[in-house]
């Protein structure tokens, strides 16, 4: 049904997505569709957490095939933050937007950012001088820096490859290393 639910929102946005639409489109009852997301937040919701499944594990599998070299991990990190919405598709910011103001969107892209900076924190610990404690809050502001260069992106201001290359150059710099 998730795959069905992705072809709605690709197709109508997710204003378009409802329970029902679900049902009719999947060939189930409505009943079956009530009974496996409760609403259409929680269909939602579980669309998002699939996208965000998705893209955590692609990183995760990035960084293990990357040799232990902090500018090729930076690298990796910079391109899968800024890929992202390409590789997710339009689908992930229009079901974000639909669950604005949503505790649970919140709690939910809360454990996404605390995903990530562990990802983070276990990709850069071999080459920082940092105790634990201090290299989370780098890298909690790295994301917050990458936030603010992918605004810049997506005002058109910088291009895709200068966002990348900034928070590459960012990422390996909070360790501590000298530049390339």
């Amino acid at each position: 049904m998730l795959d069905v639910a992705m072809t709605i929102v690709r197709a109508d946005g997710a204003d378009g997505l409802t329970l029902g639409t679900l049902a009719a489109k999947a060939g189930v009852s409505r009943p079956i569709a009530y009974d496996h997301f409760g609403t259409r937040a929680g269909l939602l919701l579980a669309l998002s957490q699939r996208l965000e499944d998705r893209y955590v594990q692609a990183l995760r599998d990035a960084l293990r095939a990357t040799p232990r070299d902090l500018h090729a991990i930076a690298d990796v990190m910079s391109r899968a933050y800024f890929n992202c919405q390409t590789d997710l598709g339009p689908e992930a910011p229009a079901i974000s937007a639909a669950l604005k103001g949503s505790e649970a969107m919140a709690a939910q892209q809360r454990a996404m950012i605390d995903d990530y900076v562990d990802i983070m924190h276990r990709a850069l610990q071999p080459f920082s001088p940092l105790g634990p404690d201090a290299l989370k809050l780098t890298c909690i502001g790295l994301l917050g820096a990458a936030e603010a260069i992918a605004r810049e992106k997506h005002d058109g201001r910088v291009s895709a490859e200068a966002a990348m290359d900034a928070f590459s150059s960012l990422i390996a710099a909070s360790t501590g290393a000298p530049p390339r």
